[in-house]
């Protein structure tokens, strides 16, 4: 075995890992159908990527769902903040971008809290 992984070769899944994310996804059509898709959306966007949070915030259905995927969105996503001001400046949803921006911009990070 190599100190690299090779980019040739081709990925081995476990099957283990393969019958995990099989039951996730049953789990998650299970409660799509059975359950209120809005709180399903919700709880799956604390563990969504970058690039679904924005799309979420950009064009979910739901308006509780793009305020919380807005309200999770960080600093490598102000261009996508940014955007949703300019399609819809006096919306709701916009204030909430905005107020994001003004938030994110006011650094309340670690060293942001410390040395207030």
């Amino acid at each position: 075995m190599g100190c690299c992984d090779d980019p040739t070769e081709p990925v081995k899944i476990n099957r283990t890992d393969v019958a995990r994310i099989q039951e996730q996804y049953g789990n998650l059509l299970r409660d799509l159908f059975t359950g209120d898709p809005e709180k399903v959306m919700l709880k799956q966007l604390n563990e969504a990527n970058a690039y679904l949070k924005e799309l979420a915030a950009l064009n979910a259905h739901y308006m509780s769902v793009r305020k919380r995927a807005i309200e999770l969105l960080e600093k490598d996503s102000m261009a996508m903040l940014q955007r949703i001001i300019e399609k819809e400046p006096e919306s709701e949803i916009g204030k909430c971008a905005l107020q994001r921006i003004e938030y994110l911009n006011a650094d309340h990070g670690l060293f942001g809290k410390i040395f207030k």
